[in-house]
C-alpha cells in the first residue's frame, strides 16, 4: 500500500507475508521465491498489526474491486483482532475505482484496462507494490476527469448476475451496476452524469 497524506506518497508498505511454500506456478507469474519469503517475509501477525496501525479513523482507503480487499482486510483483523476488526473496517472511508470505471469507461474494466483507458505508464502487473502505483495514477486521473470521487466513498456496485462477493459489510452501500457490452456507456450508472 501507499501512504499519501496531503497529496504526497509518504511511505511505500511492501512486505512479503511468509505463508510457507507457494505454487511453482506463482514464482513463474511474479518473481516471488518460496527463499523469498522466509527470508524476507514477515509473519501474519506483525502485517496485521501495520494495517491496524494504518487504517486510522477516517482514513480513505482506495482499491480496485475494493469488496475483495476489504473483505481481505476484515479476515486477517478478525484473525488476529476479534475484538476490534469491525470497528476498525467501519471507521475506514472506502473508495472503489473498479465501480468508478464501470460507470465511465467501455468494457473491459480490470486495473490495466483502467491504466490504458487513461493512457497512464504501464507497470509489472504481478507485484502488488507496482499494482498499487498503477492505482494511485488511475485515481489521480479519474479525478483529473471529474471531481465526483467523493461521492461514490462506500458505494460498491456489483454484476446483478452474480450479486455480492463475499462479506456485505453494513457500512457499505451495494448497487447493482450492470455490464454492457454495446460499444456505448450504459445510461444507469451508479451515479448519473454530469
Amino acid at each position: 500500500m501507499l501512504i499519501v497524506e496531503d497529496g504526497k506518497i509518504v511511505e511505500d508498505y511492501d512486505e512479503f507475508v511468509n505463508i510457507g511454500a507457494i505454487p511453482p506456478r506463482i514464482t513463474e507469474i511474479t518473481g516471488i521465491t518460496n527463499d523469498m519469503l522466509k527470508n524476507e517475509g514477515l509473519d501474519e501477525e506483525t502485517v496485521a498489526y501495520h494495517i491496524k496501525e494504518r487504517l486510522t479513523p477516517g482514513t480513505l482507503m482506495v482499491a480496485h474491486n475494493t469488496q475483495f480487499d476489504l473483505s481481505f482486510v476484515f479476515n486477517l483483523l478478525s484473525r488476529h483482532f476479534p475484538d476490534e476488526a469491525h470497528e476498525i473496517v467501519e471507521n475506514v472511508e472506502w473508495l472503489d475505482t473498479l465501480t468508478v470505471l464501470k460507470d465511465r469507461k467501455e468494457y473491459p474494466h480490470k486495473l490495466i484496462d483502467g491504466v490504458k483507458h487513461y493512457n497512464l505508464k504501464t507497470v509489472n502487473f504481478h507485484r502488488a507494490i507496482d499494482d498499487t502505483k498503477a492505482l494511485y495514477d488511475l485515481t489521480l486521473a479519474m479525478k483529473r476527469e471529474r471531481d465526483d470521487l467523493k461521492e461514490y466513498i462506500c458505494i460498491f456496485g456489483y454484476n446483478p448476475k452474480y450479486g455480492v462477493s463475499g462479506l456485505r459489510f453494513p457500512f457499505i452501500t451495494y448497487k447493482a451496476q450492470p455490464y454492457h457490452n454495446y460499444g456505448k456507456l450504459p445510461e444507469d450508472r451508479i451515479l448519473p452524469r454530469r
